[in-house]
């Protein structure tokens, strides 16, 4: 699935004065990390924003959002927001600084560092004993 170039562009602008940003092209279109964490991508021509547990109904009861459910399954904490929510600079670039923010409050990743699944969920198992 291709991406929205210009979309893209339009991101890097608003990030060109933020740090330690970086690009990764995944799920068919690219995202955009900090400091290790994807807070928004690009995907058809879709904004695909991280916005967070704790922010996750107030942004799905705006206008042009719904679930991100790219697997099938929606993804608690992120959503995808239409061309029609991003239309204007100043509303993307709110989408944007706004995830921006939500990663800021995660500790930071190393360059390569895979967060073991277990975790990543407050409710995983304690470890069974061996016997």
């Amino acid at each position: 699935m291709a991406f929205d170039e210009g979309l893209a562009e339009r991101i890097r602008d608003v990030l060109v004065r933020t740090p330690r940003i970086s690009e990764r092209r995944m799920f068919g279109g690219i995202a955009f990390l900090a400091d290790g964490h994807m807070f928004v991508g690009v995907i058809g021509d879709l904004l695909m924003a991280r916005v967070g547990p704790e922010n996750y109904a107030a942004a799905l009861a705006r206008k042009h959002v719904r679930e991100m459910d790219f697997t099938g399954k929606p993804m608690k904490g992120y959503v995808y927001v239409d061309a029609a929510g991003i239309a204007d600079d100043d509303e993307l670039e709110e989408w944007v600084m706004r995830c921006r923010a939500f990663v800021k409050t995660l500790p930071a990743k190393h360059e390569g560092e895979v967060v073991p699944k277990a975790s990543r969920n407050k409710k995983a198992k304690s470890p069974s004993k061996s016997r």
